[in-house]
């Protein structure tokens, strides 16, 4: 069991050596209630047509709201939404008053400001361990001319000023 959280440990580590985009995923619950979480896990997939995934943990409270839902938003954040960022990975219950936030024309809520923003229809919903993939077809897709909000070594931020092309 040592060996198994030892290995566990290092995982953590080497992923949060690993920067990445930072999202947030929303849905509408059945019953018109809007839901949220903070998520690194984001990928695309396919170009033909769109598609994206992302993953979402067992364990968290809005778990049984994206599993009973059809459809999501997935929110690529701009540097400057690092508050939105801290209240959906917060335990906070209403984590939409801290953000400026619409319904979109497909029904779901959709967070202002945004680098960019998919909605998509459910495809297919994975098992994987403690976590389950979500894999969504793009129906709709909007994008701002903003700098991304990036995760690296437990901490968010811009990109950094000295990367090339900045």
């Amino acid at each position: 069991m040592k060996e198994i959280m030892n290995k566990a440990n290092v995982f953590k580590e080497i992923m949060g050596e690993y920067p990445t985009g930072v999202t947030i995923v929303t849905t509408m619950d059945e019953q018109g209630s809007p839901a949220g979480l903070t998520v690194n896990s984001f990928s695309s997939v396919s170009i033909d047509p769109l598609m994206v995934l992302w993953c979402i943990d067992k364990k968290v409270s809005s778990f049984d709201k994206f599993m009973n839902t059809k459809k999501f938003a997935i929110h690529t954040l701009s540097s400057d939404q690092k508050d939105a960022c801290w209240a959906f990975a917060g335990k906070e219950a209403d984590r939409f008053s801290k953000v400026d936030w619409r319904i979109s024309e497909h029904g779901l809520p959709i967070i202002t400001d945004s680098l960019g923003v998919f909605e998509c229809k459910t495809i297919q919903q994975i098992e994987a361990g403690d976590h389950v993939i979500l894999l969504g077809e793009v129906i709709d897709l909007t994008k701002q001319d903003k700098d991304p909000l990036l995760y690296f070594n437990r901490n968010i931020g811009p990109i950094p000023t000295n990367w090339p092309n900045k």
